[in-house]
């Protein structure tokens, strides 16, 4: 078959815009709340805790839950109007 058959579309070259992550934005916001880095204070010290132990069985699994949930609701309260 030939060529010229098959149409050819060219897209416009336009700017591209910086797209922005809302949830990353607001994630960085609620991440400097008091309550929220008092939280983090804890994930770090339980890992200090456990890498100066050789032999441990505690892990900082509740503490990093406890912080990202509260992150996370957080961030929900302003999210959803974000997004379009």
């Amino acid at each position: 078959m030939s060529n010229k058959l098959i149409p050819v579309v060219k897209a416009e070259e336009a700017e591209e815009e910086d797209l922005v992550d809302p949830q990353a934005a607001l994630r960085e916001t609620c991440a400097e709340k008091p309550n929220i880095q008092s939280m983090w204070g804890r994930v770090q010290e339980c890992n200090d805790r456990v890498n100066s132990r050789t032999q441990t069985a505690e892990t900082c699994e509740e503490e990093l839950i406890d912080y990202i949930q509260a992150l996370d609701k957080c961030v929900t309260k302003d999210l959803w109007k974000q997004l379009k």
